[in-house]
């Protein structure tokens, strides 16, 4: 029972923790009674910023997924308004990303709209399933080096996908390897206009990029008002770059139109106007007249299902974490979350989707306070359905590809091979592995298979694990062998151990000299193992060879125990070793060895550590 001080009230402990547990799971109610004018103007002024940012990207990371533009925006406020209920990082902005659309891509390509929606909501599902299960943890087997090669990987299909757009040419294609080709195929029919349009679109947001970073000073070396008031009118010039480009390209194409005449650039097209209805997702579907059932979509969307929500939450939290300013994250919670965004997103007929960088980057630079920046976008992107879709039809495919260009490219970090080539090459093998194969077979399979490499690399020590082997004399002038295994005994390992161990034994110590296995790196053995090393102490009975384990841990000793039984001979301090081996050297009898060290074994069994001698 809890007192709760003023009205002296008793409340079961089980109702305390549920409420607990609701406002961790909805963050808003522990912020929202706080929430002042001072946070609602900063989040207004964050939300339309992002917002201005996300409906250019949103058209064109929907063409990017193969679907039509207005899929984008349905992605898009969908995402935010519920991640200010459920969020737990103020920053972030939920919605369409470049990666989200390639993997989208990957599954629409000669299908239908159908299909990104269904796997929206099985992401979301499945997001919602891990959260619950606490299964975060599986997001730490795609290591550093794995994430490195799909990310760029990515940003290179993205950035060859949008060629098509960028030159003007018309074709279909399926992957990387067969967008290259068509494009080299293809060259010949570049439209000028076109290329031109988009190549000027890239230079001017690159342009616009870096005018954020310009600082000017007064002459006592700090801004003066004016100037601080210039900086910000460049940053947000910078960061309104995007809608700027494809407001100017829209322009230009609107004033250059012909009813009656071909366009001069090719333009994006109708958007369908309104909000999306609010229905369930398609649990079934019809592909040029053939009905296709709710099993064979799942079935053709395969292994999508797992890495799409995967991924997903992946850079979700990672985004997170670069905006935690130090400060812990909860990343079953942000499970949680994003499986609520996904799964009611696909209601309203949204893509997967998941936070973005470069949003969450405008939001933070923004000066958002609260997730409420979200709502404001959300609302944004609302109005803009409803009221600006007309006018969406005159923007160039070539801005839109020339947006994402622009955004793509950062993503290719190829400065960080460098420091991994100085201070770990094999995290080389998974990184490049990981590249090649995304390009090569798929980003879906590239990841399995470069997650698979990283995994065997870190297996492999377990597997072959070193043996430092060297011969050793103690103080009274008699010779040892001493073996040093520098890793846990697992049963990948004992038969590598077993036989260089008895190799060693008979080169180096002639089959006579003792051996000692040092195992103060031995921190867990198995059953296999404990075999294995019950067959190694046959072996050196039946050389008559002295074998000796010397400092085995307790637990590592029990499992040896629990197989050989007696057999084994330890010992526990460095002059229980040498006392041991005198005393064999001494009687030549390698059988009595066993008895010597039980007895001295527990006299000596529980001598503090700090007092024993170490070799």
């Amino acid at each position: 029972m809890s007192e709760y001080s003023g009205e002296a009230k008793y409340r079961p402990k089980r109702y305390q923790s549920i409420g607990k547990l609701f406002k961790k799971r909805v963050p808003i109610i522990s912020w929202l009674p706080k929430y002042d004018a001072d946070q609602a103007v900063s989040d207004l002024i964050a939300g339309v910023t992002v917002g201005l940012t996300v409906m250019p990207q949103g058209l064109a990371y929907a063409t990017l997924a193969g679907l039509e533009p207005q899929y984008g925006l349905y992605s898009a406020f969908a995402g935010c308004i519920v991640y200010t209920v459920f969020g737990s990082c103020k920053d972030i902005t939920i919605g369409p990303t470049a990666l989200m659309s390639l993997m989208t891509y990957q599954q629409v390509f000669n299908r239908n709209a159908d299909y990104a929606v269904l796997l929206c909501f099985l992401s979301g599902i499945l997001q919602f399933i891990m959260g619950s299960l606490k299964l975060g943890v599986l997001i730490d087997f795609i290591s550093i080096p794995v994430t490195v090669g799909f990310t760029s990987a990515t940003s290179v299909i993205i950035a060859v996908s949008q060629l098509k757009g960028l030159l003007g040419l018309k074709f279909e294609s399926s992957n990387f390897l067969d967008c290259l080709l068509k494009v080299y195929q293809n060259i010949g029919n570049y439209r000028a206009n076109d290329t031109i349009l988009g190549v000027t679109s890239i230079i001017i947001l690159l342009m616009l990029r870096k005018v954020k970073d310009i600082k000017l000073f007064g002459p006592n070396g700090k801004p003066t008002n004016k100037q601080r008031t210039i900086m910000k009118g460049l940053w947000l010039l910078s960061i309104s770059r995007n809608a700027l480009i494809v407001v100017a390209c829209s322009i230009i194409s609107y004033w250059c139109y012909r009813p009656n005449a071909e366009p001069y650039v090719t333009l994006i097209g109708k958007v369908r106007s309104g909000l999306p209805p609010l229905k369930f997702p398609p649990f079934g579907t019809e592909i040029n007249g053939t009905p296709v059932s709710f099993i064979n979509m799942c079935w053709d969307l395969g292994s999508s299902i797992i890495l799409v929500p995967v991924i997903a939450v992946l850079g979700n939290v990672a985004i997170a974490k670069a905006f935690a300013s130090g400060n812990s994250v909860d990343a079953t919670q942000e499970l949680y979350c994003l499986g609520v965004c996904n799964l009611l997103g696909s209601f309203v007929s949204s893509m997967p989707v998941t936070g973005s960088f470069s949003r969450s980057a405008v939001n933070h630079a923004s000066g958002v306070r609260t997730p409420m920046g979200g709502l404001y976008t959300g609302i944004l992107i609302i109005l803009s359905l409803s009221l600006l879709t007309p006018y969406f039809y005159f923007i160039p495919k070539a801005a839109l590809a020339a947006v994402i260009i622009s955004a793509v490219i950062f993503m290719i970090e190829y400065e960080i091979v460098k420091p991994m080539w100085k201070s770990s090459r094999k995290d080389l093998i998974p990184t490049f592995a990981t590249f090649v194969l995304c390009l090569g077979i798929g980003v879906e399979l590239g990841i399995l298979v470069g997650v698979g490499i990283n995994i065997m690399l870190l297996l492999i020590p377990s597997a072959r694990p070193f043996l430092h082997i060297e011969m050793k004399k103690l103080r009274t002038g008699l010779d040892y062998l001493l073996v040093t295994p520098e890793n846990s005994l697992y049963f990948p390992a004992v038969d590598f151990m077993r036989a260089k161990t008895d190799r060693a034994a008979v080169k180096m110590g002639q089959s006579k000299l003792p051996v000692v296995v040092d195992c103060k790196h031995i921190l867990d053995a198995d059953f296999t193992a404990a075999k294995g090393i019950a067959g190694l102490i046959m072996d050196f009975k039946r050389r008559k060879q002295p074998l000796c384990f010397y400092n085995p841990r307790k637990s590592v000793l029990a499992v040896l125990q629990g197989v050989c039984v007696d057999e084994i001979v330890h010992c526990f301090t460095y002059d229980e070793l040498e006392q041991t081996l005198n005393d064999i050297n001494c009687s030549g009898n390698p059988a009595e060895l066993k008895d010597i060290v039980h007895t001295t074994s527990q006299q000596s069994h529980e001598t503090p550590l700090l007092n024993r001698r170490q070799h």
